[in-house]
């Protein structure tokens, strides 16, 4: 039976099975590299086996960086009426792209 895991990783928790490729936030490793996550849930498909952490489970999934690299532009515009106040700025987060190997 295939597994699903719950990961935590820059502030944020991602559902993940083994095999599939996500975006997380930026981490500092060079492609190649493998790490591991924090693991709070683990369980079959189906459901017939679960894992539940409190508050996690340690680092159960196994996970390979395949390179980091910057979203979109975020457009962020501040602007004050009647006293000539206008500001633009633009935003460009950092991701990393991460393969699933192994939940163990």
């Amino acid at each position: 039976m295939a597994k699903i895991a719950v990961i935590a990783t820059g502030g944020k928790q991602y559902k993940v099975k083994e095999g599939e490729t996500i975006k997380v936030e930026k981490l500092e490793l060079a492609a190649g590299e493998k790490v591991k996550f924090d693991t709070l849930l683990v369980a079959e498909i189906d459901g017939s086996q679960l894992e539940i952490g409190s508050p996690s489970l340690g680092e159960k999934v196994e996970a390979e960086v395949i390179d980091t690299t910057k979203q979109d532009k975020v457009k962020v515009v501040k602007y004050k009426s009647k006293t000539r106040y206008k500001k633009n700025v633009g935003h460009r987060q950092l991701k990393t792209t991460v393969k699933i190997l192994s939940i163990a």
